[in-house]
């Protein structure tokens, strides 16, 4: 399914659908960023994704870092909340939504890295290498956020 996002752009569609997510900032002993290149847009962005109804935000993380990684997680704290009105998702089957993400930091507790299908190429990424990739600018703001090592999660 494909992926189109908007970002304060007076021709986005409006939104049918509200979706709470979570994501999650993992890094390895290099202080280097996983990534994950999506199948959907073919932009990198954080591992993350929508909450069940049986989820808790943290848990959403996990399960999600585990599905589109491969990696065990466990949260670690908070990066910031993310509820921008002007960011919309559009997807092939008629889902446009307005997404509130929770993004998260966590640490590898086990697991095998390992691509899913949403994915189609998984990376940890030094920071001074960010800005060479294709990313949507809400993943850069998260990252921006966790770079900055801000003493209080980002409320917006």
């Amino acid at each position: 399914m494909a992926r189109t996002e908007y970002y304060d752009d007076p021709h986005a569609p409006e939104p049918n659908s509200m979706v709470v997510a979570a994501s999650a900032v993992i890094t390895d002993g290099e202080d280097r960023i996983l990534l994950q290149r999506r199948t959907d847009n073919d932009l990198w962005a954080l591992p993350g994704g929508g909450m069940d109804l049986g989820d808790s935000l943290p848990g959403t993380a996990v399960r999600e870092v585990k599905e589109e990684t491969g990696l065990d997680v466990e949260i670690t704290g908070l990066v910031g909340t993310y509820t921008d009105p002007r960011h919309i998702i559009e997807y092939s089957d008629a889902e446009i939504r307005r997404q509130f993400n929770v993004c998260f930091t966590a640490r590898i507790t086990g697991g095998e890295l390992s691509l899913s299908e949403e994915s189609t190429a998984l990376r940890f990424v030094a920071p001074a290498d960010l800005d060479a990739l294709p990313m949507h600018h809400t993943q850069r703001l998260r990252l921006h956020h966790f770079l900055e090592r801000r003493s209080v999660p980002y409320l917006g």
